[in-house]
């Protein structure tokens, strides 16, 4: 991969890049309230279902498939439309399209591109994470490949940061959990890449469950 295509990778995923992903713990929070993730062991095994059978499967394919419909707007906005509707809950949703939107904007302000513009205004108020993030590595030449697992390891270190801070863990702790989950994201990301929009599902069903007793739980940190 060319510099400046890694360069570009590492600054839109980099924890700096102002899309609010630290305020997110995709219900983490309401399973470690209820003792449900309570040490490394426990926390790893959650991000690790979330990624091959949650939300982090579908946002992988959908991603992948974003990538791969390049300038083809009207394939985008229709994909765009999936990816909202799929949110399970209030606070997924949120999730997924306030970090979506915040991106999109950062990047054509920071890092235009012709079809960061023209997405822009053409996929409506709100647009989906892995939309937002696939359609600019499209838009700038970056391979899919690498930019599906740079986006994909973002979105589980973030899961672990939130994990590290609400358990609590030991930073370590944090960076073996992440080394442990390198074989789950690989994996993905090879299957994502081969995989049609119609093979998006998840059994993840506690996880979304989790966000949604999030909702009304009585003391929190994060916002899902």
């Amino acid at each position: 991969m060319a510099d400046p295509a890694l360069y570009r990778l590492l600054a839109w995923l980099s924890p700096s890049y102002p899309v609010g992903a630290f305020a997110y713990s995709h219900g983490l929070e309401w399973a470690v309230e209820t003792g449900q993730i309570h040490d490394q062991v426990t926390m790893r095994a959650w991000i690790d279902d979330l990624i091959r059978y949650g939300g982090g499967w579908s946002d992988a394919v959908l991603f992948a498939n974003a990538h791969a419909a390049d300038d083809d707007i009207d394939a985008l906005i229709k994909l765009n439309d999936y990816a909202l509707a799929l949110a399970p809950s209030a606070e997924r949703y949120l999730e997924t399209s306030a970090q979506g939107t915040a991106f999109l904007k950062v990047t054509r302000d920071a890092w235009n591109c012709d079809l960061v513009d023209r997405a822009k205004g053409a996929l409506g108020q709100d647009v989906a994470y892995p939309m937002a993030v696939a359609l600019a590595a499209a838009g700038h030449g970056i391979d899919r490949s690498a930019s599906l697992h740079a986006f994909l390891h973002a979105v589980v270190a973030n899961l672990v940061s939130a994990g590290v801070r609400l358990i609590p863990l030991g930073q370590t702790d944090g960076q073996r959990a992440l080394a442990e989950l390198e074989g789950p994201v690989s994996e993905t990301v090879a299957q994502a890449l081969n995989a049609p929009i119609d093979d998006i599902g998840g059994i993840a069903i506690l996880s979304d469950i989790a966000a949604m007793k999030h909702e009304t739980q009585y003391t929190r940190l994060f916002r899902s």
